[in-house]
């Protein structure tokens, strides 16, 4: 085996179940019930026409403006998976485009988080298959390695271990461990519902707004 090359096969994945019901949560409810310690970065944005994403991690490690392993990717994950590619976060080269975004659609996938740059925007954008990346470049890639699929990968701190939830909205992109996905998919629901109820009392001018001057006298504001 050649170093830098290798393809290990993803034994497992969050359950449908569990990707189904964070469709319908934002992804920055799912951030504060983890208590806002995990996040891919800022500079993950959106290149689509909106939506929420949710599906299993299928992870690509590859050189800096390399693209080779994400074509194989985009051959071999399965239908709902999530293409993640950690490049360094260097924008030099662009790793994926409209065709390699509609292959992926072909193919049904769920979407694709690229740690590096992309090209052929105003296409993507106009597209409700979701794209996430680092930044945009009309500068092409080399398709020679090195690179891996299917080992963990971290984005800007987050580690992300192959069939981990991913999800991703306007607010940007967030793993949830395979083992905690249960646990913050009950506290992401309460913290959703209890917004809901504060939303209500806001535009009905009945917010209860102590919590402000209570804080200030516990800081010792005068």
């Amino acid at each position: 085996m050649a170093i830098g090359f290798r393809i290990v096969p993803v034994t497992r994945r969050v359950a449908p179940s569990i990707v189904d019901a964070f469709r319908s949560l934002p992804v920055a409810n799912v951030s504060d019930s983890m208590s806002r310690m995990t996040a891919g970065g800022a500079r993950l944005r959106p290149y689509y026409n909106g939506g929420t994403m949710s599906g299993p991690a299928f992870t690509v490690k590859t050189r800096p403006g390399d693209n080779l392993m994400v074509h194989k990717a985009l051959d071999i994950a399965q239908p709902g998976d999530i293409v993640v590619v950690d490049a360094g976060g260097d924008l030099t080269n662009a790793l994926i485009g409209e065709l390699m975004q509609a292959h992926a659609r072909t193919r049904k996938l769920g979407g694709l988080v690229i740690n590096g740059a992309i090209r052929d925007v105003a296409a993507l954008r106009e597209s409700d298959f979701p794209v996430f990346a680092a930044g945009v470049t009309h500068r092409g890639p080399y398709k020679d390695g090195p690179g891996e699929i299917g080992v963990a990968i971290g984005i800007d701190g987050m580690v992300i271990e192959p069939g981990d939830l991913i999800i991703g909205d306007e607010d940007g992109v967030l793993c949830v461990p395979i083992a905690e996905a249960e646990a913050v998919l009950k506290a992401t629901q309460a913290k959703h519902a209890a917004e809901d109820k504060q939303m209500e009392a806001t535009l009905a001018g009945t917010s209860d707004r102590a919590w402000v001057d209570a804080t200030l006298k516990r800081l010792g504001v005068i």
